[in-house]
Protein backbone atom coordinates (compact mmCIF):
# COMPACT_ATOMS: atom_id res chain seq x y z
CA UNK A 1 0.00 0.00 0.00
CA UNK A 2 2.62 2.53 -1.05
CA UNK A 3 1.83 6.22 -1.54
CA UNK A 4 -1.17 6.08 0.87
CA UNK A 5 -1.50 7.38 4.41
CA UNK A 6 -0.72 4.40 6.61
CA UNK A 7 -2.24 3.61 10.00
CA UNK A 8 -0.60 2.23 13.11
CA UNK A 9 -0.24 -1.49 13.66
CA UNK A 10 -2.89 -2.95 15.96
CA UNK A 11 -0.13 -4.73 17.90
CA UNK A 12 1.74 -1.47 18.63
CA UNK A 13 1.78 -0.47 22.31
CA UNK A 14 0.22 2.96 22.88
CA UNK A 15 0.65 5.29 25.85
CA UNK A 16 -2.86 6.75 26.26
CA UNK A 17 -3.39 9.50 28.85
CA UNK A 18 -3.79 8.01 32.31
CA UNK A 19 -6.73 10.23 33.22
CA UNK A 20 -10.09 10.23 31.43
CA UNK A 21 -10.30 13.97 32.06
CA UNK A 22 -7.32 14.53 29.74
CA UNK A 23 -9.48 13.41 26.79
CA UNK A 24 -12.09 16.15 27.37
CA UNK A 25 -11.12 19.67 26.32
CA UNK A 26 -11.96 22.61 28.56
CA UNK A 27 -14.54 23.95 26.13
CA UNK A 28 -16.21 20.60 25.41
CA UNK A 29 -20.03 20.88 25.71
CA UNK A 30 -20.18 17.90 28.08
CA UNK A 31 -18.51 20.05 30.74
CA UNK A 32 -21.44 22.47 30.58
CA UNK A 33 -23.90 19.56 30.81
CA UNK A 34 -22.01 18.20 33.83
CA UNK A 35 -21.95 21.58 35.59
CA UNK A 36 -25.65 22.22 34.97
CA UNK A 37 -26.88 18.82 36.17
CA UNK A 38 -24.64 18.85 39.25
CA UNK A 39 -26.29 22.09 40.43
CA UNK A 40 -29.83 20.60 40.35
CA UNK A 41 -31.76 19.59 43.45
CA UNK A 42 -33.36 16.35 42.29
CA UNK A 43 -35.48 15.88 45.41
CA UNK A 44 -37.05 19.32 45.01
CA UNK A 45 -37.64 18.67 41.29
CA UNK A 46 -39.58 15.51 42.12
CA UNK A 47 -37.31 12.84 40.62
CA UNK A 48 -37.83 9.28 41.72
CA UNK A 49 -35.02 7.66 43.73
CA UNK A 50 -33.38 11.01 44.40
CA UNK A 51 -32.72 9.69 47.93
CA UNK A 52 -31.06 6.27 48.15
CA UNK A 53 -32.95 3.48 49.91
CA UNK A 54 -31.43 1.78 52.95
CA UNK A 55 -31.89 -1.74 51.58
CA UNK A 56 -31.66 -3.51 48.27
CA UNK A 57 -29.35 -3.04 45.33
CA UNK A 58 -28.05 0.56 44.93
CA UNK A 59 -29.75 2.48 42.12
CA UNK A 60 -28.25 4.87 39.61
CA UNK A 61 -28.42 8.50 40.67
CA UNK A 62 -31.01 10.49 38.62
CA UNK A 63 -28.26 12.94 37.68
CA UNK A 64 -26.30 10.19 35.91
CA UNK A 65 -29.29 9.11 33.82
CA UNK A 66 -30.27 12.73 33.09
CA UNK A 67 -26.74 13.44 31.83
CA UNK A 68 -27.02 10.46 29.49
CA UNK A 69 -30.29 11.77 28.05
CA UNK A 70 -29.11 15.37 27.69
CA UNK A 71 -25.97 14.18 25.93
CA UNK A 72 -28.06 11.92 23.70
CA UNK A 73 -30.49 14.66 22.66
CA UNK A 74 -27.61 17.07 22.07
CA UNK A 75 -26.16 14.54 19.64
CA UNK A 76 -29.40 13.26 18.03
CA UNK A 77 -29.35 9.95 19.90
CA UNK A 78 -32.80 9.50 21.46
CA UNK A 79 -33.07 5.69 21.53
CA UNK A 80 -32.39 4.03 24.91
CA UNK A 81 -30.68 1.07 23.17
CA UNK A 82 -28.35 3.37 21.27
CA UNK A 83 -27.62 5.33 24.45
CA UNK A 84 -26.68 2.05 26.15
CA UNK A 85 -24.13 1.37 23.41
CA UNK A 86 -22.80 4.94 23.52
CA UNK A 87 -22.25 4.71 27.29
CA UNK A 88 -20.01 1.67 26.71
CA UNK A 89 -17.85 3.08 23.90
CA UNK A 90 -18.12 6.90 23.85
CA UNK A 91 -15.28 8.62 25.73
CA UNK A 92 -17.33 11.82 26.31
CA UNK A 93 -20.20 9.85 27.82
CA UNK A 94 -17.76 7.78 29.92
CA UNK A 95 -16.37 11.02 31.32
CA UNK A 96 -19.86 12.40 31.92
CA UNK A 97 -21.12 9.33 33.80
CA UNK A 98 -17.94 8.26 35.55
CA UNK A 99 -17.75 5.18 33.30
CA UNK A 100 -21.16 3.96 34.38
CA UNK A 101 -23.07 2.09 31.67
CA UNK A 102 -26.74 1.44 32.59
CA UNK A 103 -28.70 -1.00 30.46
CA UNK A 104 -31.30 0.29 27.99
CA UNK A 105 -34.25 -0.67 30.23
CA UNK A 106 -32.94 1.43 33.11
CA UNK A 107 -32.39 4.35 30.72
CA UNK A 108 -35.85 4.04 29.17
CA UNK A 109 -37.60 3.67 32.54
CA UNK A 110 -35.97 6.85 33.82
CA UNK A 111 -37.48 8.91 30.99
CA UNK A 112 -40.86 7.20 31.37
CA UNK A 113 -41.09 7.63 35.17
CA UNK A 114 -39.65 11.14 35.58
CA UNK A 115 -41.53 13.20 33.02
CA UNK A 116 -42.56 15.91 35.49
CA UNK A 117 -39.01 16.28 36.81
CA UNK A 118 -37.51 16.47 33.32
CA UNK A 119 -39.98 19.20 32.35
CA UNK A 120 -39.01 21.13 35.49
CA UNK A 121 -35.32 20.80 34.58
CA UNK A 122 -36.10 22.36 31.19
CA UNK A 123 -37.88 25.24 32.96
CA UNK A 124 -34.93 25.55 35.36
CA UNK A 125 -32.55 26.17 32.45
CA UNK A 126 -34.87 28.90 31.12
CA UNK A 127 -34.68 30.51 34.58
CA UNK A 128 -30.89 30.36 34.34
CA UNK A 129 -30.99 32.12 30.95
CA UNK A 130 -33.24 34.76 32.49
CA UNK A 131 -30.82 35.32 35.39
CA UNK A 132 -27.92 35.72 32.93
CA UNK A 133 -29.89 38.47 31.17
CA UNK A 134 -30.67 36.76 27.86
CA UNK A 135 -34.31 37.95 27.78
CA UNK A 136 -33.95 41.70 27.40
CA UNK A 137 -36.43 42.36 24.59
CA UNK A 138 -40.15 42.24 25.25
CA UNK A 139 -41.14 40.64 21.92
CA UNK A 140 -41.98 36.92 21.97
CA UNK A 141 -43.03 34.87 18.93
CA UNK A 142 -45.61 32.10 19.39
CA UNK A 143 -46.24 29.44 16.77
CA UNK A 144 -47.31 25.82 16.38
CA UNK A 145 -46.32 22.98 14.09
CA UNK A 146 -47.59 19.44 13.49
CA UNK A 147 -45.31 16.57 14.52
CA UNK A 148 -45.88 12.90 13.72
CA UNK A 149 -46.81 10.48 16.48
CA UNK A 150 -45.96 6.77 16.71
CA UNK A 151 -49.51 6.07 15.49
CA UNK A 152 -49.72 5.15 11.79
CA UNK A 153 -52.43 6.78 9.66
CA UNK A 154 -54.03 3.35 9.07
CA UNK A 155 -54.42 2.97 12.85
CA UNK A 156 -56.36 6.23 13.20
CA UNK A 157 -60.11 6.32 12.58
CA UNK A 158 -62.65 9.06 12.04
CA UNK A 159 -66.29 8.50 10.94
CA UNK A 160 -65.30 9.31 7.35
CA UNK A 161 -62.28 6.95 7.38
CA UNK A 162 -64.32 4.20 9.03
CA UNK A 163 -67.09 4.42 6.44
CA UNK A 164 -64.58 4.36 3.58
CA UNK A 165 -62.81 1.34 5.08
CA UNK A 166 -66.10 -0.54 5.56
CA UNK A 167 -67.08 0.13 1.95
CA UNK A 168 -63.68 -1.10 0.79
CA UNK A 169 -64.05 -4.36 2.75
CA UNK A 170 -67.60 -4.91 1.45
CA UNK A 171 -66.36 -4.49 -2.12
CA UNK A 172 -63.55 -6.97 -1.45
CA UNK A 173 -65.98 -9.60 -0.11
CA UNK A 174 -68.28 -9.10 -3.10
CA UNK A 175 -65.32 -9.61 -5.46
CA UNK A 176 -64.19 -12.77 -3.65
CA UNK A 177 -67.75 -14.20 -3.69
CA UNK A 178 -67.96 -13.66 -7.45
CA UNK A 179 -64.78 -15.72 -7.86
CA UNK A 180 -66.21 -18.48 -5.63
CA UNK A 181 -69.44 -18.56 -7.66
CA UNK A 182 -67.38 -18.94 -10.82
CA UNK A 183 -65.52 -21.87 -9.19
CA UNK A 184 -68.85 -23.51 -8.26
CA UNK A 185 -70.16 -23.24 -11.83
CA UNK A 186 -67.00 -24.56 -13.46
CA UNK A 187 -64.20 -25.84 -11.17
CA UNK A 188 -61.77 -25.83 -14.08
CA UNK A 189 -61.85 -22.01 -14.24
CA UNK A 190 -60.48 -21.47 -10.72
CA UNK A 191 -57.66 -23.68 -9.27
CA UNK A 192 -58.40 -25.45 -5.98
CA UNK A 193 -55.56 -23.60 -4.26
CA UNK A 194 -57.14 -20.29 -5.29
CA UNK A 195 -60.51 -21.38 -3.83
CA UNK A 196 -58.94 -22.16 -0.43
CA UNK A 197 -57.10 -18.84 -0.52
CA UNK A 198 -60.34 -16.96 -1.27
CA UNK A 199 -62.10 -18.61 1.67
CA UNK A 200 -59.27 -17.57 3.98
CA UNK A 201 -59.42 -13.99 2.69
CA UNK A 202 -63.20 -13.83 3.21
CA UNK A 203 -62.77 -15.05 6.80
CA UNK A 204 -60.04 -12.43 7.39
CA UNK A 205 -62.16 -9.61 5.95
CA UNK A 206 -65.13 -10.59 8.11
CA UNK A 207 -62.90 -10.45 11.20
CA UNK A 208 -61.78 -6.98 10.14
CA UNK A 209 -65.38 -5.87 9.66
CA UNK A 210 -66.25 -7.16 13.13
CA UNK A 211 -63.31 -5.20 14.54
CA UNK A 212 -64.48 -2.07 12.72
CA UNK A 213 -67.90 -2.45 14.36
CA UNK A 214 -66.18 -2.25 17.74
CA UNK A 215 -64.22 0.84 16.64
CA UNK A 216 -67.49 2.41 15.46
CA UNK A 217 -68.88 2.10 19.00
CA UNK A 218 -65.71 3.72 20.40
CA UNK A 219 -66.01 6.59 17.90
CA UNK A 220 -69.49 7.40 19.14
CA UNK A 221 -68.19 7.66 22.72
CA UNK A 222 -65.11 9.77 21.82
CA UNK A 223 -65.64 13.53 22.38
CA UNK A 224 -63.91 14.50 19.13
CA UNK A 225 -65.04 11.37 17.21
CA UNK A 226 -61.51 10.08 16.66
CA UNK A 227 -59.88 6.84 17.75
CA UNK A 228 -56.14 6.06 17.53
CA UNK A 229 -55.21 2.46 18.24
CA UNK A 230 -51.45 2.74 18.84
CA UNK A 231 -51.27 6.10 20.63
CA UNK A 232 -54.69 6.94 22.10
CA UNK A 233 -53.87 10.67 22.38
CA UNK A 234 -52.66 11.14 18.79
CA UNK A 235 -55.05 12.88 16.42
CA UNK A 236 -55.41 13.27 12.68
CA UNK A 237 -54.52 16.86 11.74
CA UNK A 238 -54.47 18.81 8.50
CA UNK A 239 -51.10 20.23 7.45
CA UNK A 240 -50.20 23.19 5.25
CA UNK A 241 -50.28 21.21 1.99
CA UNK A 242 -53.69 21.05 0.36
CA UNK A 243 -55.46 17.80 1.16
CA UNK A 244 -52.57 16.54 3.30
CA UNK A 245 -52.44 15.59 6.95
CA UNK A 246 -50.66 13.55 9.61
CA UNK A 247 -51.57 11.67 12.76
CA UNK A 248 -49.68 13.39 15.51
CA UNK A 249 -49.50 16.34 17.87
CA UNK A 250 -49.54 20.11 17.66
CA UNK A 251 -46.32 21.45 19.22
CA UNK A 252 -46.56 24.99 20.61
CA UNK A 253 -43.49 27.16 21.26
CA UNK A 254 -42.81 30.69 22.49
CA UNK A 255 -39.44 32.02 21.31
CA UNK A 256 -37.46 35.10 22.29
CA UNK A 257 -36.71 37.26 19.22
CA UNK A 258 -33.34 38.51 20.46
CA UNK A 259 -31.43 35.29 21.15
CA UNK A 260 -33.92 32.78 19.66
CA UNK A 261 -34.22 30.79 22.88
CA UNK A 262 -37.37 28.76 23.58
CA UNK A 263 -38.95 30.28 26.68
CA UNK A 264 -42.09 28.09 26.78
CA UNK A 265 -43.46 25.03 25.01
CA UNK A 266 -46.44 22.72 25.09
CA UNK A 267 -47.97 19.74 23.29
CA UNK A 268 -51.67 19.58 22.41
CA UNK A 269 -53.73 17.28 20.21
CA UNK A 270 -55.97 19.93 18.69
CA UNK A 271 -55.47 20.58 15.01
CA UNK A 272 -55.74 24.40 15.31
CA UNK A 273 -54.01 27.17 17.31
CA UNK A 274 -56.97 29.47 17.98
CA UNK A 275 -57.22 28.76 21.71
CA UNK A 276 -53.50 28.77 22.54
CA UNK A 277 -52.54 32.47 22.44
CA UNK A 278 -53.35 33.33 26.07
CA UNK A 279 -51.91 30.10 27.45
CA UNK A 280 -48.58 30.45 25.63
CA UNK A 281 -48.45 34.18 26.37
CA UNK A 282 -48.86 33.58 30.11
CA UNK A 283 -46.21 30.84 30.10
CA UNK A 284 -43.80 33.14 28.26
CA UNK A 285 -44.51 36.00 30.64
CA UNK A 286 -43.84 33.83 33.68
CA UNK A 287 -40.66 32.33 32.20
CA UNK A 288 -39.08 35.63 31.09
CA UNK A 289 -40.26 37.83 33.95
CA UNK A 290 -41.18 40.58 31.47
CA UNK A 291 -43.94 42.72 32.97
CA UNK A 292 -45.85 43.30 29.72
CA UNK A 293 -44.50 41.13 26.89
CA UNK A 294 -45.53 41.52 23.27
CA UNK A 295 -46.67 38.24 21.73
CA UNK A 296 -46.45 37.94 17.94
CA UNK A 297 -48.33 35.13 16.18
CA UNK A 298 -49.77 34.29 12.77
CA UNK A 299 -53.39 34.43 11.61
CA UNK A 300 -54.09 30.93 12.90
CA UNK A 301 -54.08 32.33 16.45
CA UNK A 302 -56.66 35.04 15.78
CA UNK A 303 -59.58 34.72 18.18
CA UNK A 304 -61.34 37.78 19.58
CA UNK A 305 -61.84 36.34 23.06
CA UNK A 306 -58.23 35.13 23.29
CA UNK A 307 -56.95 38.58 22.33
CA UNK A 308 -59.16 40.18 24.99
CA UNK A 309 -57.87 37.71 27.60
CA UNK A 310 -54.29 38.64 26.66
CA UNK A 311 -55.03 42.33 27.20
CA UNK A 312 -56.58 41.54 30.58
CA UNK A 313 -53.48 39.50 31.54
CA UNK A 314 -51.20 42.45 30.66
CA UNK A 315 -49.91 40.76 27.50
CA UNK A 316 -49.78 42.77 24.26
CA UNK A 317 -50.98 40.58 21.38
CA UNK A 318 -49.88 41.08 17.78
CA UNK A 319 -52.00 38.81 15.58
CA UNK A 320 -53.10 39.77 12.03
CA UNK A 321 -56.79 39.33 11.35
CA UNK A 322 -57.78 36.78 8.70
CA UNK A 323 -59.64 38.28 5.74
CA UNK A 324 -62.88 36.31 5.62
CA UNK A 325 -64.93 38.72 3.50
CA UNK A 326 -64.83 38.60 -0.32
CA UNK A 327 -65.73 42.29 -0.62
CA UNK A 328 -62.19 43.53 -1.32
CA UNK A 329 -61.46 40.68 -3.75
CA UNK A 330 -64.66 41.51 -5.66
CA UNK A 331 -63.74 45.19 -5.89
CA UNK A 332 -66.05 46.47 -3.13
CA UNK A 333 -65.36 48.44 0.05
CA UNK A 334 -64.58 46.35 3.11
CA UNK A 335 -64.99 47.16 6.81
CA UNK A 336 -61.70 49.05 6.98
CA UNK A 337 -63.17 51.73 4.67
CA UNK A 338 -65.78 52.61 7.32
CA UNK A 339 -64.57 55.03 10.03
CA UNK A 340 -65.98 54.55 13.54
CA UNK A 341 -66.90 57.52 15.75
CA UNK A 342 -66.75 56.31 19.35
CA UNK A 343 -68.35 59.43 20.80
CA UNK A 344 -71.45 59.15 18.62
CA UNK A 345 -71.36 55.34 18.35
CA UNK A 346 -71.72 55.33 14.57
CA UNK A 347 -69.76 54.70 11.38
CA UNK A 348 -69.02 57.05 8.48
CA UNK A 349 -69.31 55.22 5.15
CA UNK A 350 -67.11 55.94 2.06
CA UNK A 351 -69.97 58.05 0.61
CA UNK A 352 -69.94 60.26 3.73
CA UNK A 353 -73.24 58.94 5.13
CA UNK A 354 -73.85 58.01 8.78
CA UNK A 355 -74.26 54.31 9.60
CA UNK A 356 -76.14 54.38 12.90
CA UNK A 357 -76.70 51.65 15.50
CA UNK A 358 -79.70 49.44 14.74
CA UNK A 359 -79.65 46.47 17.10
CA UNK A 360 -77.46 44.17 19.22
CA UNK A 361 -77.25 40.39 19.11
CA UNK A 362 -75.19 37.41 20.27
CA UNK A 363 -73.18 35.77 17.48
CA UNK A 364 -70.85 32.90 18.25
CA UNK A 365 -71.03 33.74 21.96
CA UNK A 366 -69.96 37.36 21.36
CA UNK A 367 -72.14 40.42 21.80
CA UNK A 368 -72.28 42.18 18.43
CA UNK A 369 -73.78 45.54 17.38
CA UNK A 370 -75.09 46.11 13.85
CA UNK A 371 -75.06 49.44 11.96
CA UNK A 372 -76.22 50.62 8.54
CA UNK A 373 -76.95 53.92 6.75
CA UNK A 374 -80.47 54.91 5.77
CA UNK A 375 -79.20 56.37 2.48
CA UNK A 376 -78.09 53.04 0.95
CA UNK A 377 -81.03 52.57 -1.52
CA UNK A 378 -80.35 55.93 -3.20
CA UNK A 379 -76.52 55.90 -2.88
CA UNK A 380 -74.67 56.53 -6.16
CA UNK A 381 -71.81 54.17 -5.27
CA UNK A 382 -73.85 51.35 -3.71
CA UNK A 383 -72.59 48.88 -6.35
CA UNK A 384 -69.06 49.43 -4.98
CA UNK A 385 -70.27 48.77 -1.44
CA UNK A 386 -72.85 45.97 -1.29
CA UNK A 387 -75.08 43.81 -3.54
CA UNK A 388 -77.86 44.10 -0.92
CA UNK A 389 -80.25 46.95 -0.22
CA UNK A 390 -78.26 48.06 2.84
CA UNK A 391 -74.62 47.72 3.82
CA UNK A 392 -74.49 46.29 7.36
CA UNK A 393 -71.45 46.79 9.56
CA UNK A 394 -71.05 44.56 12.60
CA UNK A 395 -69.00 45.56 15.61
CA UNK A 396 -67.96 43.42 18.56
CA UNK A 397 -68.53 44.79 22.06
CA UNK A 398 -64.72 45.00 22.58
CA UNK A 399 -63.78 45.94 19.01
CA UNK A 400 -61.42 48.67 20.26
CA UNK A 401 -59.07 45.92 21.50
CA UNK A 402 -58.77 44.59 17.94
CA UNK A 403 -58.40 48.12 16.53
CA UNK A 404 -55.53 48.92 18.89
CA UNK A 405 -53.82 45.67 17.93
CA UNK A 406 -54.21 46.40 14.22
CA UNK A 407 -52.74 49.88 14.76
CA UNK A 408 -49.68 48.29 16.40
CA UNK A 409 -49.28 45.87 13.51
CA UNK A 410 -49.54 48.73 11.00
CA UNK A 411 -46.52 50.30 12.71
CA UNK A 412 -44.60 46.98 12.32
CA UNK A 413 -44.51 46.24 8.57
CA UNK A 414 -41.76 43.61 9.07
CA UNK A 415 -43.71 41.64 11.69
CA UNK A 416 -44.43 38.70 9.38
CA UNK A 417 -40.80 38.37 8.29
CA UNK A 418 -39.62 38.61 11.92
CA UNK A 419 -42.05 35.88 12.98
CA UNK A 420 -40.95 33.47 10.23
CA UNK A 421 -37.23 33.89 10.71
CA UNK A 422 -37.57 33.47 14.47
CA UNK A 423 -39.72 30.36 14.75
CA UNK A 424 -39.54 28.40 11.49
CA UNK A 425 -35.85 27.68 12.00
CA UNK A 426 -36.57 26.13 15.41
CA UNK A 427 -39.23 23.76 14.07
CA UNK A 428 -36.99 22.81 11.15
CA UNK A 429 -34.16 22.05 13.58
CA UNK A 430 -36.38 19.87 15.76
CA UNK A 431 -37.68 17.83 12.82
CA UNK A 432 -34.13 17.34 11.51
CA UNK A 433 -33.01 16.11 14.94
CA UNK A 434 -35.99 13.80 15.34
CA UNK A 435 -35.66 12.19 11.93
CA UNK A 436 -38.49 10.76 9.85
CA UNK A 437 -40.46 9.38 12.81
CA UNK A 438 -40.56 12.55 14.98
CA UNK A 439 -41.92 11.46 18.40
CA UNK A 440 -41.03 8.02 19.74
CA UNK A 441 -43.23 7.92 22.86
CA UNK A 442 -46.99 7.59 23.30
CA UNK A 443 -49.64 9.74 25.06
CA UNK A 444 -49.42 13.47 25.74
CA UNK A 445 -47.52 13.37 29.10
CA UNK A 446 -44.72 11.24 27.66
CA UNK A 447 -44.59 13.24 24.43
CA UNK A 448 -44.30 16.42 26.52
CA UNK A 449 -41.31 14.85 28.29
CA UNK A 450 -39.71 13.99 24.97
CA UNK A 451 -40.26 17.53 23.70
CA UNK A 452 -38.80 18.99 26.91
CA UNK A 453 -35.57 17.07 26.32
CA UNK A 454 -35.40 18.43 22.77
CA UNK A 455 -36.06 21.98 24.03
CA UNK A 456 -33.43 21.64 26.77
CA UNK A 457 -30.87 20.37 24.25
CA UNK A 458 -31.73 23.19 21.83
CA UNK A 459 -31.47 25.89 24.51
CA UNK A 460 -28.21 24.44 25.81
CA UNK A 461 -26.69 24.37 22.36
CA UNK A 462 -27.95 27.88 21.59
CA UNK A 463 -26.62 29.28 24.88
CA UNK A 464 -23.22 27.69 24.32
CA UNK A 465 -23.14 29.39 20.91
CA UNK A 466 -24.03 32.77 22.45
CA UNK A 467 -21.81 32.68 25.55
CA UNK A 468 -19.29 29.91 24.98
CA UNK A 469 -18.91 26.82 27.15
CA UNK A 470 -16.53 28.37 29.69
CA UNK A 471 -18.70 31.43 30.29
CA UNK A 472 -21.82 29.27 30.65
CA UNK A 473 -20.05 27.11 33.23
CA UNK A 474 -19.00 30.26 35.10
CA UNK A 475 -22.63 31.43 35.11
CA UNK A 476 -23.70 28.07 36.52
Amino acid sequence: MKRFVEGESRDQSVLFPERLDDWIAGDNPVRAVDAFVDELDFSALGFERAEPSDTGRPAYHPGTLLKIYIYGYLNRVQSSRRLEREAQRNVELMWLTGRLAPDFKTIADFRRDNGSGIRKVCARFVQLCRSIGLFERTLIVVDGSKFKAVNNRDKNFTPHKLKARQQQLEQSIARYLVDLDRADRDPSLVPEERVEHLKEKIATVRKQMKKLKGIEAELEKAPDHQVSLTDPDARSMATSGRGTGIVGYNVQTAIDTENHLIVAHDVINEGHDRTQLTSMGKQAKKATGIERPQVLADRGYFDSEEILKCEQARITPLVPKPITSNARAEGRFDKRDFAYNKKRDEYRCPAGERAIWRYSSIEGGLKTHTYWPSACPRCAIRSQCTPSDYRRIRRWDHEEVLERMQARLDRMPEAGILRRRTVEHVFGTFKAWMGATHFQMKTIPKVQTELSLHVLAYNLKRTMQLLGVRQLIAAL
